[in-house]
């Protein structure tokens, strides 16, 4: 999709209209990328909501001619779901859930692939091998830490690092390729 440069600078202006058509365009996506770091629907709305509001508050910090609209919005949806997983009532929240939960998280994924493909980067990063795949999944789209996924994956940090770095070169590779 091209980026709606005139309809970020009405945005930027104080343009009301110009942030709802924003919303429309790339709500679904950011939902996507929420739902699949929260993991549940309720949270994911509130979350994304509180993302639109912080994109509105510091949209005079976005140059267009330093960064893609979408990578900018993208990481504020990205930071703002993993700051709600890390507060402390979202932790307690989750203490005692039913394993009615687990079959509606289980009968749910089709539709979480559905929405994370929403943004189109589904398929390059099905292309990548599956180490990176695993890597890019726990770091980008579940919201873990480097650390945590370093322990999830049982390999050094400085590795994951490494590996991430890559698996990021190659996944920029096929896209612009």
């Amino acid at each position: 999709m091209e980026q709606p440069n005139a309809l970020i600078l009405e945005m930027q202006s104080g343009n009301e209209k110009a942030f709802s058509r924003i919303y429309a365009l790339y709500s679904d996506a950011l939902y996507g990328i929420v739902y699949s770091i929260v993991l549940d629907e309720d949270i994911a709305e509130e979350v994304l909501q509180d993302a639109f509001i912080k994109i509105w508050n510091n949209s005079s910090s976005y140059d267009i001619n330093k960064g893609r609209f979408f990578t900018w919005i993208l990481n504020i949806a990205r930071n703002t779901a993993i700051d709600k997983t890390r507060s402390k009532s979202f932790k307690n929240s989750k203490k005692n859930l039913s394993t009615t939960n687990f079959v509606d998280i289980l009968a749910s994924s089709d539709n979480l692939n559905n929405k994370t493909n929403a943004i189109g980067i589904k398929k390059f990063v099905d292309a990548l091998k599956p180490a990176c795949i695993k890597i890019i999944d726990l770091l980008y789209f579940k919201g873990y830490t480097q650390a945590d996924a370093a322990k999830n994956l049982e390999i050094p940090l400085g590795t994951l690092k490494t590996r991430n770095r890559n698996c990021i070169n190659d996944l920029r590779t096929i896209v612009l390729g």
